[in-house]
């Protein structure tokens, strides 16, 4: 659980919340459902359920005064594989959680891909498990 051994933990998962809510947005339509996953998500990477209300409404506010992913990723590349390929598999869970993604929603993933320093297969593989997860 890398939230507990983050030196400036509350803006580092604000950060990682705010590439989730971000992810949730692209398509327009920020449903409960995504909220759900990304505080499923942030519990899975060790962040204390009390505190997850306060971190996605900073994350909220950062995510709309942000014009770029840069800023969100910056920390998170440098995450060990497991961590990344977990969440990347919230993301994709986002974005699958309508049973579909749109141009914008694949465009994010395929540059997060790079911005992360995940291969395609690997990318290639989470999506299609999450996405025929999503279609049963």
């Amino acid at each position: 659980m890398f939230f507990k051994k983050e030196n400036n933990k509350n803006n580092f998962e604000t950060k990682i919340c705010a590439l989730l809510i971000h992810a949730a947005k692209i398509d327009e339509e920020y449903t409960d459902k995504e909220e759900k996953i990304i505080e499923k998500t942030l519990i899975e990477l060790g962040l204390e359920k009390a505190n997850i209300s306060k971190i996605i409404k900073e994350a909220k506010k950062i995510e709309e005064n942000s014009n770029q992913i840069l800023d969100f990723t910056r920390e998170i590349k440098n995450l060990s594989e497991k961590d990344k390929i977990k969440i990347v598999e919230s993301l994709w869970s986002i974005i699958y959680s309508n049973k579909d993604a749109d141009i914008y929603e694949t465009n994010l993933m395929r540059r997060l891909a790079g911005l992360l320093y995940i291969d395609n297969k690997t990318m290639g593989d989470i999506k299609e498990r999450i996405r025929n997860q999503n279609l049963e």
